[in-house]
């Protein structure tokens, strides 16, 4: 594998990115879920004993338990905590010098302390991901700010490696447990007939997708599987163009995912995870020949070589390899043209019996797989430390290497247990020394196992909760969520990379009865208490929430079903994306005192028996509270995209700058050179007394460094040319 430079500068500037993603969307949510007056305050989470700080760390590590000491109500504490990791996260976004490995360890620090305290409305995936890649991202980042540089150390590429293996364990166990759940719609190619309709929260362009053909439909499925099961092998492959069309094929699947369906910031943290699988010189190919187009024809002539043996090879073992992944997915699923309907028919041609013994068989290897690759990262970087020059840089390069190359044995060991878990055999082979090392950092979300979309849900009908308020228990008003199904003829929405908790945790409640989602006793409590931060959850816009003057004296809730609707049969759109049909009751009717709410709420610990606690007058909690008053009403996808559409304007901005102040520095230098020589050649002077700047200097390195074989070769040419020059010149001059 080349140099990793510039694939770990993107890397480091996304997760900053997402960081701020996460922060800024948690935030905006924070009073309706934890606040004193929300669905699940956060403070029930944390029991004040009386005991010391490290042992209530140790039982609970979030720094909310910080904010009695500062004056501060676990409400206030947790926004502080959002404001200061977005702050953070912008300002490495903005600033390279800011995506260091202590900035990195805090925002992994203050998103655990609210992961700790989010209970079901954190407890996703993603987050789970987010955590981990972000753990990895402090072994990642340069201690820019201790050490005042941001070079490439030569334990980089072990380190980045990590998030390579990170990918494969998250593409390997969505793709096999799709299989091993037994769900019929996955192993009768129909699931994306279902999906994309009765997914969380779809957009637009998932309801066109629902309307291509069945056969389509299978095929994106098949396409699915060899994507997640099958090509994450190529990840560890020597031969660089696998590893890039991996890259592609994975990078292809996640924005078909983007924008068929909105999953907040995940599918964005996939794609900067497949980074991993790229190197500088494909990385500058982007940059200088797509984005630029600066000096084609030299570039062009850096970047071509001569075919030999070995690069006939190595394109004949590339042929080999697609057309092994190709001809076994044919014969796995069965693929045949189907000339009657126009397309290609599919099935599963394998057994589950088959596919879990295929299982047994590559889970062990991949193992091995990644022990050799992980082995060979670490010697190419043990050989580069003893290339350093100088004694005291090779020293301090190996005790570097070695301090990290045994933190990433490690990640890689811990994470062999949730790996594992896709197959009972494999796990239970593991040394018992490596299960105990995971029991141990499993509460900090070190390492995680993943699985998306085990089973699909709603193939009867998609089920969704409509709630309904009234203020005299006969005439009865749908409250409509801002992003989630209900009006039929509202368009769904595109809110990506923003997470809207609620209407996730809603998408869930319909999936069973109203007791497996406690919460919901709580959020029809507060509508009929009329709380404004809740109401927020659901409408932004408070005026269009339809109880915003007076709360409902009543409440209920019924399930429906929810299609797509279809285009008409002269091709043209319908007036409405849904059609719906009444299913049953999922909640009675309600009211402020009424027995089975009160009965519901103390069955689940939902009542606040302790009194309202005092607001905090603190400078800090009065800071707190000003954010808060200037961004309330504002939609949390609109804020977000703010943010970001601001920092990547303003990198670009810099970047263009950085690079003008490049491209003019060797003119300069040029020049300057130019006019030392003409100098020297008039006074007489020796080549002896010619002093350069470390800039020329460093210009001059950069560009032997650059030179091709090529170049040389020509260089050689031309010298050759001035002699033959030279010697008819001097045959002349002797007739």
């Amino acid at each position: 594998m080349g140099e990793i430079v510039l694939p770990r500068r993107m890397f480091l500037w996304c997760m900053a990115v997402i960081y701020l993603t996460a922060f800024v969307s948690l935030y905006v949510q924070i009073p309706g879920l934890y606040g004193n007056e929300g669905l699940l305050p956060a403070r029930w989470q944390l029991r004040y004993s009386g005991k010391p700080l490290v042992e209530q760390l140790l039982s609970s590590p979030t720094l909310l338990w910080l904010g009695p000491r500062l004056g501060l109500d676990t409400h206030t504490a947790m926004e502080l905590l959002c404001l200061i990791g977005a702050a953070l996260s912008l300002a490495a976004t903005l600033v390279e010098a800011f995506r260091d490995s202590v900035v990195f360890f805090c925002l992994w620090v203050l998103y655990l302390s609210m992961y700790e305290v989010g209970q079901v409305f954190l407890y996703f995936q993603w987050d789970n991901l987010l955590l981990e890649t972000g753990f990895l991202c402090i072994l990642v980042a340069p201690l820019t700010l201790i050490r005042g540089s941001r070079g490439v150390r030569e334990h980089d590429r072990v380190t980045f490696w990590l998030i390579r293996w990170l990918l494969f364990r998250l593409m390997f166990a969505s793709g096999v447990v799709k299989l091993t759940s037994r769900c019929p719609t996955w192993w009768g190619l129909t699931a994306l007939t279902y999906h994309y309709e009765t997914q969380c929260i779809p957009t637009p362009l998932a309801w066109f997708a629902h309307q291509l053909p069945v056969w389509w439909q299978k095929l994106s499925v098949v396409g699915a599987f060899v994507i997640e099961i099958a090509v994450p092998f190529l990840f560890f492959s020597p031969l660089r163009r696998l590893r890039l069309g991996a890259f592609y094929l994975q990078v292809l699947l996640q924005v078909l995912i983007i924008l068929s369906g909105n999953y907040n910031f995940f599918n964005l943290l996939t794609v900067t995870l497949c980074l991993s699988l790229l190197d500088d010189r494909h990385v500058y190919f982007w940059l200088v020949h797509i984005l630029f187009y600066l000096n084609f024809l030299q570039t062009k002539r850096n970047i071509e070589h001569k075919l030999c043996l070995w690069s006939w090879l190595c394109y004949l073992l590339e042929l080999v390899v697609w057309a092994l992944v190709i001809v076994g997915t044919v014969i796995s699923f069965d693929l045949q043209l189907d000339t009657v309907k126009k397309g290609i028919s599919s099935r599963t041609a394998f057994t589950y019996h088959q596919f879990n013994l295929f299982l047994k068989t590559v889970t062990i290897p991949s193992i091995w797989i990644g022990v050799l690759s992980l082995t060979w990262e670490m010697v190419t970087s043990l050989f580069r430390c003893a290339c350093v020059s100088g004694f005291f840089k090779r020293f301090w390069g190996t005790v570097q290497w070695t301090v990290f190359a045994g933190a990433a044995a490690s990640m890689f060991a811990v994470s062999l247990v949730p790996f594992t878990f896709i197959e009972y055999d494999s796990n239970s082979r593991l040394w018992p020394g490596v299960r105990q090392a995971y029991e141990m950092v499993d509460r900090y979300q070190v390492v995680n196992s993943y699985g998306l979309f085990r089973r699909m849900t709603g193939v009867g009908g998609r089920p969704e909760v409509v709630i309904e308020g009234s203020s005299d228990g006969v005439t009865w008003t749908e409250i409509e969520f801002m992003y989630k199904p209900g009006n039929l003829s509202a368009s769904p929405p595109m809110l990506t990379p923003h997470q809207p908790r609620l209407d996730w945790q809603m998408w869930f409640a319909a999936l069973g009865p109203n007791t497996q989602s406690p919460w919901f006793t709580s959020l029809m409590y507060r509508l009929l208490q009329g709380k404004r931060d809740v109401i927020e959850l659901i409408q932004s816009d408070v005026s269009q929430y339809p109880f915003h003057q007076q709360p409902p004296a009543y409440l209920r809730a019924h399930r429906y079903r929810y299609w797509f609707t279809e285009s008409k049969a002269d091709g043209s759109f319908p007036e409405r994306w849904w059609r719906r049909v009444y299913d049953e009751e999922f909640y009675p009717i309600v009211h402020l005192g009424n027995s089975f709410l009160e009965g519901m709420l103390n069955q689940y610990g939902l009542k606040d028996k302790s009194p309202p606690r005092r607001l905090s007058n603190t400078t800090v909690a009065q800071a707190v509270r000003w954010v808060r008053s200037q961004v309330r009403g504002v939609p949390a996808h609109t804020l977000i995209w703010t943010l970001i559409a601001c920092s990547a304007t303003f990198c670009l901005v810099q970047g263009l700058r950085h690079k003008n102040k490049d491209v003019e520095k060797p003119s300069d230098a040029h020049k300057a050179t130019a006019t030392d020589r003409t100098e020297n050649a008039a006074d007489g002077s020796s080549s002896d007394h010619h002093e350069k700047s470390d800039e020329q200097q460093a210009d001059e390195e950069d560009d032997k460094e650059a030179d091709s074989e090529d170049e040389v070769e020509e260089e050689g040419e031309e010298e050759n040319e001035v002699d033959e020059e030279d010697e008819d010149e001097e045959r002349i001059e002797k007739r």
